[in-house]
């Protein structure tokens, strides 16, 4: 599989989203969260098909607990890179010493569960909680954390996460659909200045997978792009899974895309479609003059409603 660097780190282009095996996850979820048996099936073959790196999180239920115990069994756990993002820092309780507290105890206990001496990627989960970065950097210092980032949802505040030049990656939303952080120079600013950028979201929730009667009212908006999506793909001698996979590992300055598996079987068609690489020069224009600019309330699954 094709690699990208983050200064000694070497990174798959398709990094394992795991918080499907912590627990359930995503509108197009059916078969809720996979045994530890089939999460630790998954880690493995994904190992076999050269895999260097997990996106997990303190608050993904079960996740680095599964993740930490799998890699240990399998004889990985120094052979791989993992992406964790701290626990939010309430804004209701917000102080600097309160701060403090809950990013050390959240990288504490992502140490243990994980069961890493330091962490290789250590990531806000939230945007604002950015302004907390000089916590995090002192236990970098500590070398309990090797390098720090933000998981962020606006291309605002990413400008100025990236712009302070304290962040090494960056996790952002991206899909056929989503090209807000392009549009806005985000990803050509990342990669002027080094910064790692880890693309999630790539098939929004699984909703890019689902058939169109299966969509929810509060997507239903998208249905005519997403129609012209899949006329594109089917020109192209494509599914328009394979058209989503291939458009964002397309993206100049996106390093990993972040993909979730519930099954063994998920990952090997991922896998396989990773492994075509990215799409032609002049499919993705079509793509970029086939996309309007859609609202957030249809891009930010936080903003939806009755799913």
């Amino acid at each position: 599989m094709l690699t990208a660097r983050l200064d000694d780190l070497a990174l798959s282009r398709l990094m394992l989203g795991t918080v499907q095996l912590g627990m359930p996850y995503g509108i197009a979820n059916r078969a809720g969260q996979p045994s530890y048996e089939v999460a630790r099936d998954i880690i493995a073959c994904a190992y076999e098909g050269g895999v260097t790196c997990f996106d997990t999180a303190a608050a993904y239920g079960a996740s680095e607990q599964v993740l930490g115990q799998a890699l240990a069994e399998l004889g990985l756990a120094d052979r791989m890179t993992v992406a964790t993002k701290i626990r939010p820092v309430e804004d209701r309780t917000f102080s600097d010493a309160a701060a403090r507290e809950k990013i050390e105890g959240s990288v504490a206990g992502s140490l243990r569960a994980l069961r890493l001496e330091a962490l290789p990627l250590c990531l806000f989960h939230r945007e604002h909680d950015f302004r907390c970065i000089e916590h995090l950097l002192r236990l970098k210092e500590k070398g309990l954390v090797r390098h720090v980032g933000a998981s962020v949802m606006t291309p605002k505040a990413t400008a100025a996460i990236i712009g302070s030049g304290l962040a090494e990656a960056v996790q952002l939303p991206a899909s056929l659909l989503d090209h807000r952080f392009a549009r806005a120079g985000i990803l050509t600013e990342a990669r002027r200045r080094g910064v790692a950028v880890f693309a999630r979201s790539i098939y929004l929730q699984g909703s890019l997978l689902m058939s169109e009667r299966e969509i929810p009212s509060c997507l239903e908006a998208a249905i005519p792009v997403r129609r012209e999506l899949e006329a594109l793909a089917r020109e192209a001698g494509m599914s328009l899974a394979e058209l989503a996979a291939r458009y964002v590992l397309s993206l100049d300055g996106v390093t990993c895309v972040v993909i979730g598996m519930e099954s063994v079987e998920q990952l090997r068609e991922n896998l396989t479609l990773i492994e075509r690489g990215p799409l032609a020069p002049a499919l993705c224009a079509a793509i970029g003059r086939a996309v309007p600019e859609l609202p957030d309330d249809l891009l930010m699954p936080n903003r939806w409603q009755n799913v």
